[in-house]
């Protein structure tokens, strides 16, 4: 069975490396990267709530055409706001939300010093602080209501991280295998 699984929070708290942590455990897994899928439909971003807007819903709209396919979709994008998670969810039966909750003083820090990776763009926290549109600084960052799992990302590894959102999935899969034999269907 297939799913979504869109890991959501702030710029910094692990989004992506949480993402190859789990495609190396679900290996036939499609990983759909907010950064990489902007760089091709907005080339010179500019982050208005319009263009966000947009390349949001594209996402939704890219992992709902795998998932009908029958691939799991792991979406790596801040998603700053509720409205596009929750569109994902109502368009995808198998949709799963995990909240990477990190301080910002942690995901500050991490930004600051990562590598250059997945064409997510450097230095966001000093651009957000010079008046660029940044969740967590200057852009709100609607923290889902109830997410299928919230992962601490400033106490867990991405490894950790990844394992339970394994078990997230095993253990619903499980329970909706289980149900299905008992009742002789």
């Amino acid at each position: 069975m297939p799913y979504v699984i869109w890991i959501t929070g702030l710029p910094g708290s692990g989004k992506s490396v949480t993402a190859s942590a789990l495609k190396e455990r679900i290996p036939d897994a499609v990983v759909l990267r907010m950064d990489e899928l902007r760089r091709i439909v907005t080339p010179e971003p500019d982050y208005s709530d319009a263009e966000r807007e947009h390349v949001y819903r594209a996402i939704v709209y890219t992992a709902k055409i795998l998932y009908e396919l029958g691939h799991t979709v792991i979406i790596d994008a801040t998603g700053n706001r509720k409205s596009w998670r929750e569109l994902a969810r109502s368009m995808v039966p198998g949709f799963k939300e995990v909240y990477l909750k990190c301080p910002i003083d942690v995901c500050i820090k991490r930004e600051s010093t990562r590598a250059d990776t997945h064409a997510a763009p450097a230095k966001i926290y000093e651009k957000g602080k010079a008046g660029a549109p940044v969740p967590g600084i200057n852009v709100s960052y609607e923290e889902p209501d109830v997410p299928d799992l919230i992962i601490d990302s400033g106490k867990e590894s991405p490894e950790e991280a990844a394992e339970k959102i394994l078990r997230l999935i095993n253990n619903r899969a499980g329970y909706f295998i289980a149900r299905t034999d008992r009742r002789g269907l």
